[in-house]
């Protein structure tokens, strides 16, 4: 469980539904070394609100002549391969992926999402809270920015590796089948959509 890809979304808002994504980043992390991260601002097809634009600085200026996130799943995709995803408080990400991969019937990576943030609470019990800021300083990590998604993402990613640390220590199993039942997650795996000319929906 050293092989993954810990990913993080910068929004207009919090419902998926309404509002759309504005970055992606996510850092691929093989034997527990990060490699070149994926990184793009998205154009959401709508402005951003000024109390998105104060959470991570991302302006319509920025994002006028950006990929749409369509344009961008194909990429992301191969990416990924078929590593697990990580991701604090992942359903927030998962769920705006998901919309996004049933509205555009794009691409979308196949592997399992996991929870830093519902992982670290089991692991780490008595802090706080657990923000992914929280859990940085916890474990001394040198850090500069927050709430844009590359950043963050290296960051999950760091913090994954520490959660994965501490179970092996108490011989506990690192599966990723194990490590949903430890978070108590429902399985969340992005829909696959058939490509454009075969019979389209799930499979």
């Amino acid at each position: 469980m050293k092989d993954f890809v810990a990913f993080d979304l910068e929004t207009t808002g919090i419902q998926p539904l309404e509002d759309g994504i504005v970055e992606i980043g996510a850092v691929k992390f093989l034997d527990g070394l990060p490699q070149k991260d994926f990184c793009f601002l998205v154009n959401p097809g709508m402005e951003i609100p000024l109390e998105a634009y104060k959470v991570h600085g991302i302006s319509n200026e920025d994002v006028k002549d950006a990929p749409r996130i369509s344009e961008l799943m194909g990429a992301f995709t191969d990416y990924c391969g078929d590593l697990p995803l990580i991701a604090h408080n992942a359903k927030f990400d998962f769920k705006f992926l998901e919309t996004a991969v049933k509205r555009d019937k794009c691409k979308a990576p196949t592997g399992q999402v996991l929870d830093t943030y519902g992982l670290s609470k089991k692991v780490f019990p008595g802090m706080l809270n657990y923000r992914l800021e929280t859990l940085t300083k916890y474990f001394e990590f040198p850090n500069t920015v927050f709430h844009r998604a590359s950043e963050d993402a290296e960051y999950c990613g760091k913090v994954f590796l520490r959660i994965i640390e501490t179970l092996e220590k108490n011989d506990i199993s690192t599966s990723v089948e194990s490590l949903v039942q430890l978070g108590e997650m429902r399985e969340m795996k992005l829909p696959q959509i058939a490509p454009a000319g075969e019979q389209l929906g799930l499979f």
